[in-house]
């Protein structure tokens, strides 16, 4: 990732904070080629360009995306990677935390631990029967009011994917995402028919050629491109437009950093189809401090100020303290 970060900013050189475009051009082949390292290194280049080019305009990045329709942001708690020991009873005890938080959604992957190999059916009913008694913990534990989210990180093929749709109706889940792999598209597309809950899903697709076939196939009720691995900021704006253009929604994907959640946020907040907001609940306990103004989550919801670019800074002595 950092040798394309090199190769960008040097192709980048002398150009102007407008050549968007141009580094879509030279970066979206790479990433093609080269996956996610290189769609990350340009997402994060793009990312510097609007901070830049709303500081020296003096207007936040929504600004430049169409200008702002939406005035509230809404996050939900993603716990998955914070809830350790990850049994029931503890995934339970993240969901209250994250509610008593203030959050009014709750996300949780509960069959991350299953096999890929699914050809030994009783190890598999295993996994999906423990996973199933995860979530079941969460909606006891947070109610019926608060929505409960469950990913399935593609660990499913069809047939026990529709079986596990099936079985998750009583939860009255808000989305199921990402039951099998995108490939091939047909399995999803079936699933979203059978499924009685909404599915959501996309988290790991490049670009708009990328989205074109999924949304095309009727795939997933909400799309979730990931502003760092779909391509940018700018491909998360035209993703969401032909997403908009098909009647889905749009809820990107991003368990990431503050940085990612605030460049994220600027352009959902000029998205007529928005749905939703993804957030780390609960993994480090330094998270906010890695930016100025530090990050606030405000009744589940992201603020976002009209300060320019992104309305924020890193804090380079918090980034260099828990530096890896």
């Amino acid at each position: 990732m950092v040798g394309y970060l090199r190769q960008f900013f040097e192709r980048m050189k002398g150009r102007s904070i407008y050549d968007v475009e141009y580094l879509r051009s030279i970066g979206m082949p790479e990433a093609e080629r080269n996956k996610l390292p290189a769609a990350v290194a340009m997402s994060a280049l793009e990312q510097c360009l609007w901070d830049i080019r709303g500081k020296v305009l003096g207007v936040p990045a929504y600004d430049l995306f169409g200008g702002r329709i939406q005035q509230r942001i809404r996050m939900y708690a993603n716990i998955n990677r914070s809830t350790d020991p990850r049994t029931p009873d503890d995934f339970a005890e993240m969901a209250g935390r994250a509610v008593a938080a203030g959050f009014d959604a709750v996300k949780l992957a509960p069959f991350d631990e299953m096999p890929r190999d699914l050809s030994h059916a009783a190890v598999i009913e295993e996994f999906t029967q423990r996973g199933i008694a995860c979530a079941e913990a969460v909606r006891k534990k947070i109610g019926p009011k608060v929505d409960l989210l469950i990913d399935a990180h593609s660990h499913f093929d069809l047939k026990r994917g529709l079986d596990l749709a099936r079985r998750l109706e009583p939860l009255n889940l808000f989305w199921l995402e990402e039951v099998t792999p995108a490939v091939p598209v047909e399995n999803l597309a079936a699933i979203n028919r059978g499924a009685k809950m909404p599915t959501a899903g996309g988290e790991l697709i490049l670009g708009v050629k990328g989205f074109y076939p999924y949304i095309k196939a009727e795939a997933v009720d909400i799309v979730m491109p990931d502003v760092k691995f779909c391509g940018g900021m700018l491909e998360l704006k035209k993703i969401a437009a032909m997403a908009e253009g098909a009647g889905l929604l749009t809820a990107p994907h991003g368990p990431a950093s503050p940085v990612g959640n605030v460049a994220a946020a600027h352009v959902c907040a000029t998205m007529p189809n928005f749905h939703m907001l993804e957030f780390s609940y609960g993994e480090v306990p330094w998270r906010a401090e890695l930016i100025e103004p530090p990050e606030r989550i405000v009744e589940s919801a992201l603020p976002l100020t009209d300060a320019p670019g992104f309305g924020i800074e890193l804090n380079e002595k918090t980034a260099a303290k828990y530096a890896v």
